[in-house]
């Protein structure tokens, strides 16, 4: 059996641990959220100016306080909306730049997108985004007025 190039990638990939950040600057707050195999770790940070400028020195912080680093992450998912400009406008800029430099692929999400559930927890995101087919890396903002 042969198989090409991005056929084994694939392979790869399938049989490696999926490993996923989940990043929401929409609301109130900044939400991180990593998934790691079943173990789920979550902090929270003020939704503020300051926190915005400083949103990958906070990525950073909270991978390191759970021992993991930025290279171990499989994909990121992003709340592109609706909410707050500039979290929205910093945190995709982020989510871009590790795309283009570490080749880590993203997923950008929006309530609107899962059409009919009531509640969702941010662990949930991952399967929800392949349930409703979220395109992979492809921006499409929604900001408030």
């Amino acid at each position: 059996m042969i198989l090409s190039s991005s056929a084994l990638e694939l392979d790869i990939k399938t049989k490696m641990n999926i490993n996923n950040l989940i990043i929401d600057a929409a609301g109130n707050e900044i939400l991180l959220t990593l998934i790691v195999d079943k173990n789920i770790y979550t902090c929270s940070h003020e939704n503020s100016k300051i926190n915005f400028e400083k949103i990958m020195i906070l990525i950073n912080n909270f991978l390191q306080k759970n021992k993991f680093l930025l290279s171990q992450i499989s994909n990121i998912y992003v709340n592109r909306g609706p909410g707050s400009f500039a979290g929205i406008r910093n945190t995709l800029s982020v989510i871009k730049a590790l795309y283009l430099t570490k080749n880590i692929d993203y997923y950008c999400f929006s309530v609107d997108d899962f059409l009919g559930l009531n509640e969702i927890k941010h662990q949930d995101v991952p399967d929800l985004c392949k349930k409703f087919n979220i395109k992979k890396n492809l921006i499409k903002p929604i900001y408030l007025s």
